[in-house]
């Protein structure tokens, strides 16, 4: 059974490459983890020799199957946690990361199962990412895109915010710029501030740095879907 600071590392270069892809950089899971590059180094070359990840000198690394595959069950944890802090628990959508951080190496398979059975085998977590089913198969993810890539007067569903800086998802939230929110782009400035305005009319200013955390879908993506939902459904 992997160790919990395997996992962690795991976790966190399954989470820059479904972002931004691979080969993902020492200095990426530096930051992520908040470790010194020297001890990524010395983690990476463990986790490459016990075949978990593919190692390109000067370039960076990539997820094995097998590396995915063990990525994808913490992952998979993390997020159900998540969705039971907050759906039984009434745990606040800011509160929910930290928590599972702290569980997730602690619960066995069937408690995971329970938990999805309880909740009705919820799709999401509360910010919106995409809870790897029990196959531990790469969870769909499609027809998102940043809130800042649409123009002004676009409108779009949150499909999902990320929760990596609780700064950030503490704005987001208070702004009640959430998953299912529907948004409209009033604005894109120069240097990156976006103001978009929610449905009951208020408008927000996201910073660069906080409008690279909502991923949206436009608004045709989001009425096909809900079609398709409801006739999935039928």
């Amino acid at each position: 059974m992997p160790t919990d600071a395997v996992e962690d590392y795991l976790k966190s270069i399954y989470r820059i490459e479904s972002r931004v892809g691979p080969p993902v950089s020492t200095s990426q899971i530096a930051d992520s983890l908040d470790k010194t590059p020297a001890t990524v180094t010395s983690m990476v070359e463990t986790l490459a020799d016990r075949g978990l990840l593919s190692r390109e000198k000067y370039t960076g690394v990539e997820l094995t199957p097998a590396g995915e595959v063990a990525a994808l069950e913490v992952v998979r944890r993390h997020r159900l946690i998540e969705a039971f802090l907050a759906e039984q628990l009434d745990y606040e959508a800011t509160e929910v990361h930290d928590e599972a951080d702290a569980l997730e190496h602690h619960v066995s398979e069937e408690f995971t199962r329970r938990v999805e059975r309880v909740l009705d085998y919820p799709a999401a977590d509360p910010h919106g990412d995409p809870i790897p089913p029990a196959d531990l198969s790469t969870p769909e993810d499609a027809g998102t895109t940043l809130v800042a890539a649409l123009d002004p007067g676009e409108r779009g569903t949150v499909a999902r915010v990320s929760d990596r800086d609780p700064d950030v998802l503490e704005f987001l939230v208070d702004a009640e710029i959430t998953p299912g929110t529907t948004v409209e782009v009033v604005d894109i400035t120069s240097f990156g501030l976006v103001t978009v305005r929610t449905s009951d009319g208020d408008e927000h200013g996201l910073p660069e740095a906080v409008a690279d955390r909502v991923y949206v879908r436009r608004a045709a993506e989001s009425t096909a879907a809900t079609d398709g939902q409801e006739a999935g459904d039928a």
